[in-house]
């Protein structure tokens, strides 16, 4: 009864008029996001943070807190609907978590039928976040009950879990993924030591010592990254837009989705859940186990409609479930979910177990908004799916300009300094060669979000057993997560070794 009550009060903060403007303005700025190729989820979240900041200047702390996450939220679901236009339109995936659309939905396309394609995609994707929601709904404050009985040593551990997990799926090399995680805990260590106050990696610049502004790092590595690769790379995108004929699809359609819907959405859910797994993973697994259990498996890849429906499910489900351990637990299990997670700081509210309990306005203000913010996504893309196809057209030449300037007055307007201007755009510079030499951003993002939370709690542990690092081993929990993190990096090399030796042995 008592999460009734909590919902309730949820809907009374996310159907004020300004709230319910902010998620209308995400999920179309979220959209247009995932429809524009190249820019996905993590850049448009992080793009936004400094304009959100800007716009609710005017309301309370926590008011301001609830508006913002309200809008960067809709953003990063509204992407999630938004990727699968250019996959089906363009053959050219909106975000990575719409690749696998481009299989059957490009075909579909061809086929004359690009209009059921992206009205399945919208239709299953609103139903898997309303599951993701009702699931959230359920789970959430009894999981962050559990959270509370806590120790620093059982934080510290869950934290190095996280971490360890976006680093094994992060990428194609596992070694990249763990270098980009401790170089992102390595620029959290700059500044002042909270406990002892002393100065660390500042070579005395006095700019230094509040450390570097996650807002700067995030919106650089993301956004001004992708617009030098755009850029330097002369990729301005091509190919020719499908025609977009009958939208509403038809009995067949719907019957044939209806499965794949379903288990999209629970696959995607559970998915989303685990860190690092994300919503790319989610859809890759989906499509491959409905072509596992289709009677006709040799469709798949010539535009069978199941194709679409969950992979499109999968991501929008796994969205919804990377909410749960950043909500809960304070753990952001994916890049987009960490830039959530350095927005609420920003405004001095930790996501975590007590989250719920001292600020449930913003907890269950951001849920309600959720299950407001599908419905407006499903009214916005089934009739605007023509209009939302011509944004694909929007040249480089006006978008690149837009990016770079947004990214230049939202970043000095937080702070108003010109070394953050300086480092924009070396963080820029990096994103770019680190991207082209395949080292992923998203563990870097995550270790100087994690970094300052997980010595905070390793020195709250060492001081409760007057140094004695054995504590994370005599604690269960502490000990079962860092086993899992340990099991979790090794398992994936030694699949590799043993599919090398297969190999070998089979050329033998």
């Amino acid at each position: 009864m008592d999460t009734l009550q909590y919902l309730a009060d949820g809907f009374s903060t996310a159907l004020q008029w300004h709230n319910l403007l902010f998620a209308f303005i995400g999920v179309l700025i979220g959209t247009a996001v995932g429809v524009l190729p190249g820019i996905g989820p993590m850049s448009g979240v992080a793009l936004l943070i400094p304009i959100t900041a800007s716009i609710t200047g005017g309301l309370g702390p926590e008011a301001a807190a609830t508006s913002s996450i309200i809008l960067l939220a809709g953003v990063y679901y509204g992407a999630m609907y938004g990727g699968s236009t250019t996959s089906i339109l363009l053959n050219t995936p909106g975000e990575s978590s719409s690749v696998v659309t481009t299989l059957d939905g490009y075909q579909m396309a061809r086929q004359g039928r690009a209009g059921p394609a992206l009205a399945i995609a919208a239709i299953g994707s609103f139903i898997a976040g309303l599951f993701a929601l009702a699931m959230l709904i359920i789970l959430a404050k009894p999981l962050s009950n559990v959270a509370i009985m806590f120790g620093p040593a059982d934080y510290f551990s869950l934290m190095l879990l996280g971490l360890c997990a976006v680093s094994g799926l992060a990428g194609k090399s596992i070694t990249k993924a763990l270098i980009m995680t401790i170089f992102g805990l390595l620029l959290a260590t700059i500044g002042m030591d909270t406990v002892s106050g002393v100065a660390r990696f500042t070579f005395d610049i006095p700019v230094l010592y509040s450390g570097l502004e996650f807002l700067t790092v995030a919106v650089g590595l993301f956004a001004l990254g992708e617009v030098f690769k755009t850029i330097l790379e002369n990729d301005y995108g091509g190919g020719r837009i499908a025609k977009i004929g009958r939208i509403l699809p038809t009995k067949q359609d719907m019957k044939d989705s209806a499965g794949p819907i379903a288990r999209g959405s629970l696959l995607g859910f559970f998915i989303g859940i685990l860190p690092g797994a994300g919503a790319t993973l989610a859809s890759f697994f989906s499509y491959i186990t409905e072509k596992k259990i289709s009677k006709k498996p040799e469709t798949f890849g010539k535009g069978n409609i199941a194709g679409v429906a969950a992979p499109e499910s999968a991501n929008n489900a796994a969205s919804g479930g990377a909410m749960i351990p950043l909500l809960t637990l304070g753990i952001p299990g994916s890049g987009t979910t960490a830039i959530l997670m350095g927005a609420l700081i920003m405004y001095n509210i930790q996501p975590g177990p007590l989250l719920f309990d001292e600020h449930p306005q913003v907890a269950w203000g951001l849920i309600a908004s959720m299950l407001i913010g599908n419905l407006m996504l499903l009214v916005l893309n089934m009739p605007l799916i023509k209009v939302f196809a011509k944004v694909i057209a929007t040249p480089p030449k006006y978008l690149i300009p837009i990016i770079v300037a947004i990214s230049i007055f939202g970043v000095y307007a937080v702070q108003v300094q010109r070394f953050d201007l300086l480092l924009l755009l070396g963080c820029g510079v990096a994103g770019f060669f680190l991207t082209r030499n395949d080292y992923p951003l998203a563990p870097l993002v995550l270790g100087l979000v994690l970094g300052p939370m997980i010595e905070n709690n390793m020195r709250r542990a060492l001081t409760t057993s007057n140094g004695d690092f054995m504590i994370f081993l005599q604690k269960p929990l502490s000990a079962v997560f860092l086993i899992i993190a340990l099991l979790w990096l090794i398992v994936p090399i030694l699949m590799k070794k043993r599919g090398k030796q297969v190999v070998i042995n089979e050329e033998g």
